[in-house]
């Protein structure tokens, strides 16, 4: 039984002893499930991180790598090039005095994305829950929509952990509501999604990341450290949710990346909307024809074809207040 007391998220994950929690969309979408793997380690739970990495992992050596398709990136991992996000989270996790390793996929198709996260899980001993986050909402696109944003990383990792039926609990979190307007998904369709899989019981609801909460510093401190890190490539989208968190609204500027650009930074940037990964796999209207996917390109295809079957796409509708 859920309570106001508690997010149903959390009351979902009271159990779980062993928690991974992996960023779907690549890149820096990690850094969205920090303040939930603080939170949850801080309730009892043994929680480790993961990323679908868009870094040049297989220039990694044999020592780098605990399975097929899994590295182990620690502060001093090597490698070429200045865009290693998983590196320098790993490197704050260490100022910290917190468990240092961020394991990092490499960008696959869903069987063998799939395969990874069993080996991970393997290696970790028994994994309780997975925790899909994304940085954004596109995730939560079901495919029939005007505008997807940019779904193939995130499909691979829903495809793959929804075949992870030995896993109990299975979520997806989203931070960063509005941020993905800029790759075309209209937040109206977001908001329609997110009813419909209430109706069919699979929406956790949504919770905010205080600034004042102890998770909600360390974020803030995490993602500034980010960015030093990554001074020529910074993210957009954590920048934002970050600004969101501070208190800063409308067009803030915090990157050369988005002179071109108008934001809207707002407080339901720093809300987490949270649902039942199973629930939002049934929903999406293509999510079954990724599942034999070897290669990144492959899910692109797929997703292509099915857009072009579509009688009609579910046309972007405006707020009405």
């Amino acid at each position: 039984m859920s309570s106001l007391r508690e997010p149903l998220f959390f009351t979902r994950l009271r159990e779980a002893r062993r928690v991974l929690v992996a960023g779907a969309g690549g890149g820096f979408d990690v850094y969205a499930g920090l303040p939930l793997a603080l939170a949850l380690r801080s309730a009892g739970s043994e929680v480790h991180l993961a990323s679908l990495s868009f870094a040049d992992l297989y220039g990694l050596g044999p020592d780098h790598w605990v399975a097929p398709d899994v590295a182990a990136v620690r502060p001093d991992t090597p490698l070429r090039g200045d865009y290693f996000p998983e590196r320098s989270l790993a490197r704050w996790l260490r100022t910290q005095g917190l468990p240092e390793t961020v394991y990092a996929f490499p960008r696959t198709g869903v069987e063998p994305l799939r395969a990874a996260y069993r080996a991970l899980a393997g290696h970790l001993g028994e994994v309780d829950a997975v925790v899909l986050v994304d940085g954004g909402t596109d995730i939560l696109m079901r495919g029939d929509e005007h505008g997807l944003g940019t779904p193939e990383e995130d499909m691979a990792s829903l495809a793959a952990v929804a075949g992870l039926d030995e896993v109990p609990h299975r979520l997806v979190a989203c931070l960063g509501f509005g941020v993905d307007a800029f790759h075309g998904v209209n937040h109206a369709l977001v908001l329609e999604n997110l009813a419909a899989l209430d109706r069919a019981g699979g929406y956790l609801g949504a919770f905010s990341l205080p600034r004042a909460s102890a998770e909600g510093a360390a974020y803030l401190d995490a993602v500034a450290h980010a960015q030093r890190c990554h001074a020529s490539h910074p993210s957009i989208v954590n920048g934002s949710v970050a600004a969101a968190v501070r208190g800063d609204f409308g067009d803030v500027r915090f990157t050369e990346r988005t002179r071109n650009s108008e934001l809207f930074v707002n407080p339901l940037m720093s809300l987490y909307f949270c649902v039942d990964l199973p629930a939002l796999a049934r929903a999406n209207l293509y999510l079954d024809r990724l599942t034999d996917t070897v290669l990144m390109r492959q899910i692109s295809s797929v997703i292509t074809g099915f857009r072009e079957e579509l009688p009609r796409q579910r046309p972007p509708r405006a707020f009405p207040h």
